[in-house]
């Protein structure tokens, strides 16, 4: 089974992606993990990725292509994968569609997690982590039962991402509306696309998706 998981960041699709790994066997696929280790591979490809990375200028689209055609070509690809930051424009999408008819693949489903931005903005701007066990907790929606001290390891540190703002997020929001939203009208005219509602709770939205892959739900 392989499949894509589409929304805006924040929308929550690491932590899903994490749980169709652990429930379905699938591996997941980060394009930003994928490049780091074809640099570090010190293959041709790496090195050719390693000069275009090095020069500060963006990957195209076609050593992209050939980056996953490798990756998925690896053993432990087999039983399926969840693209991750891939495809984010129309033009990667065809291009995708072409490499998986080359190899025999399938693309099995596409989920895209919706939002709201408002209550996105909130929920991302509103999180923090304790800088001693990583535990997360946010202003609003879970606050540690003592204020100020960690519930799993009793930490009194806190940390913020330098990115969790709102303005960093509403450049983000744009950004997807503008470039990766049309991806969605792409899969839906293909007959490809189910949905499912990102702001839910993170197990309502597990169970959602688990939905979709044991072939129920309804595509959009």
């Amino acid at each position: 089974m392989n499949m894509i998981l589409l929304g805006p960041p924040g929308a929550g699709k690491g932590t899903q992606a994490q749980n169709i790994v652990r429930d379905y066997g699938l591996v997941q696929l980060s394009t930003g993990d994928m490049l780091r280790q074809s640099v570090a591979s010190g293959s041709a490809l790496g090195q050719q990725l390693k000069a275009v990375l090095d020069a500060g200028e963006l990957v195209s689209d076609t050593i992209m292509i050939e980056m996953i055609a490798d990756r998925i070509a690896q053993p432990d690809c087999k039983a399926g994968f969840i693209l991750d930051g891939f495809p984010r424009t129309n033009e990667q999408a065809v291009a995708l569609d072409a490499l998986l008819d080359e190899k025999g693949l399938n693309l099995d489903h596409v989920i895209e997690m919706a939002v709201d931005d408002a209550a996105l903005t909130e929920r991302v701007t509103g999180r923090y982590t304790c800088a001693k066990c990583g535990a997360g907790y946010h202003d609003n929606f879970q606050k540690p039962q003592k204020d100020g001290v960690c519930d799993g390891c009793g930490g009194s540190e806190f940390t913020r991402r330098s990115d969790d703002n709102a303005e960093t997020v509403a450049n983000r929001l744009k950004e997807f509306h503008e470039k990766t939203a049309p991806i969605i009208h792409y899969y839906r005219q293909k007959g490809r696309l189910s949905q499912v509602d990102g702001m839910a709770a993170i197990e309502v939205v597990t169970a959602q998706i688990s939905t979709i892959l044991n072939g129920g739900g309804a595509r959009v």
